[in-house]
Formats: C-alpha cells, structure tokens, sequence
C-alpha cells in the first residue's frame, strides 16, 4: 500500500536537502550563543547577491578556514591569511566580503566588552523576547523593517560592514529574534511555543545602542 504520511508544510523556500534540514532545525531558533550569532553574522553577509543554498553548501568549508567562527582567531587574520582564504574554492571569494568578516570580528569582540556578549547587545533590542510573525505567505515576509533599520544604522556606525538593513534582517530571521516562519508552516507554532524572555533592559537602553 501507498504511504499516507504527509510531508509537514514548511516556508516555501526550504525545498532542497539542505536548505529544509536548515529550516526545520535552526532557522528562527533564538540563537544566544556568541560565536553562533557570529557564524550568522559572517554568512549573512557572505550570502549578500547570492542564494543561500549557495552559502548552505560551503558552510562546512567556512567553519575550516574561520577558525570555527571564533571572532577572537578570526580578528587576529593577517594580510597572508585573508590571501589564503581568497584562493580557497571553498568559500566565496570576494574579497570585502572576507576583509569585511576580519573587521567585523574586530567590532564584534568590542560590542562583547560593552555589554558582557554580543548575544546580549542583540537581544537587548527586543526586550530579549522574540517578535512573532504573522506572516500567511512568502510573499508576505517583508526585505526589512524598522528594527533592522535602526540595528543596521547603529552598526554601521560602529564600523560594521555587510550590515545593510536587508542583510540585518535575514540576520535576525535566522537567529531567531524574529520568527518570520509563515503561519501554516510546522515550525511557526513550536517556535511561538518555546518564545520565553531571557533577559529585560533597563528603560531607554534602546536609544542608547
């Protein structure tokens, strides 16, 4: 007999292997692991122009070669490093990309000192409790809002690169501080479920990021 099991729905755009392995177990999961919101710091802007399956695929590779996205080795990549890292066929190869991921380190590991982690600077722009879309279809998931404009203005300011508030946005999507899975989609409901808050800012704090 024909099998009755029923694939779950998921967002349209988790169709390939990898990319449906991606989305049912860590995008939109609240991320407050530092050198894992620096991953995703790293490959949302290597993404930029690209498809993400594209970035799925040299993941693994990205992991080698930065050092395991530990910001500390990865602020430390000399001119003979970042070279190297230009002639590896595994990652993309555009080099702001790659000098932009050594600066950013560099900027990262400040915001750690400021505020005790960068999971904590993040956070503290929604009250550390995850934004629950609403969002019926893809074509519903805007390319930005207004946090991911005052995030993106903010790090710009501090000197971060490939921050752009489209690119902030798809940030926030995959760690979880917005969870922007359509409605139908199995993961919508088990993620809305599990949005608890870790942590509260003071008032104001915001206007001072």
């Amino acid at each position: 007999m024909p099998s009755t099991t029923r694939s779950p729905y998921r967002c349209e755009w988790a169709t390939l292997p990898l990319a449906i392995r991606y989305h049912d177990e860590e995008w939109g999961v609240p991320v407050h692991d530092d050198r894992t919101l620096f991953e995703f710091l790293v490959l949302e802007g290597a993404q930029a122009g690209l498809s993400w399956d594209t970035v799925l695929k040299k993941r693994e590779r990205y992991r080698e070669v930065f050092a395991g996205f530990d910001p500390e080795r990865v602020a430390r990549f000399d001119k003979r490093k970042r070279e190297r890292l230009l002639g590896d066929p595994g990652i993309i190869r555009n080099r702001l990309k790659v000098e932009s991921a050594v600066s950013n380190a560099k900027i990262f590991l400040e915001l750690q000192e400021e505020h005790g982690s960068f999971a904590a600077h993040l956070w503290d722009w929604v009250d550390g409790v995850p934004i629950q879309g609403r969002r019926r279809s893809l074509a519903d998931l805007p390319a930005t809002t207004d946090l991911s404009d005052r995030i993106s203005k903010s790090w710009k300011k501090r000197g971060l690169r490939f921050v752009g508030p489209t690119i902030v946005y798809a940030f926030l999507q995959a760690v979880g501080v917005v969870n922007d899975h359509v409605t139908r989609c199995h993961r919508h409901a088990a993620l809305a479920g599990s949005a608890t808050p870790k942590r509260r800012r003071s008032p104001g704090k915001a206007a001072r990021s």
